[in-house]
């Protein structure tokens, strides 16, 4: 076999290889993810809601593959979201007492912030809250990718 159809085969080879390693990171967690909550149940999880913020797309850090858009309803027992976020595999949720839209800001204030639990799915989630939370001491909730560092989205609700 020639040099040059061995250099085109290792190129080939590796670029789809490449490509299918990417797809499967993108895809698993869609794959994996448990159904998500119905309207029906987000609306009864956040009655009583005290605050709501909106996740918006145009955040400064988020982008066509770390972004979400809905809107959010916190309360003393739950933390609901109406929309839909990238799909992404480690999402946490967090609350700040600091609004933030950057990686950069994330972890400037990540030691002052507080993980309240994991977002398994990609249209609407509901996020229990401990009952020792006082959502009233923050200003802001947080998705965040922890398997890669990456900011997801924000919402600012009081």
């Amino acid at each position: 076999m020639k040099l040059q159809t061995k250099l085109l085969f290792i190129v080939t080879h590796s670029f789809v290889g490449l490509v299918g390693f990417a797809a499967g990171i993108y895809l698993l967690p869609i794959i994996t993810a448990p159904n998500a909550p119905t309207q029906l149940e987000i609306t009864q999880a956040s009655q009583g809601a005290m605050y709501t913020g909106y996740f918006d797309k145009n955040l400064q850090d988020s982008d066509f593959l770390h972004w979400g858009e809905g809107e959010v309803s916190i309360s003393d027992s739950y933390i609901t979201f109406s929309g839909e976020l990238a799909p992404g595999p480690d999402y946490k949720l967090y609350l700040s007492a600091e609004f933030v839209e950057t990686e950069a800001d994330f972890h400037r204030l990540k030691d002052s912030m507080l993980s309240v639990g994991e977002v398994n799915t990609f249209n609407n989630f509901i996020v229990k809250l401990p009952s020792d939370i006082q959502v009233s001491n923050y200003t802001s909730v947080i998705v965040w990718c922890e398997s890669f560092g990456q900011f997801i989205t924000a919402a600012k609700y009081r």
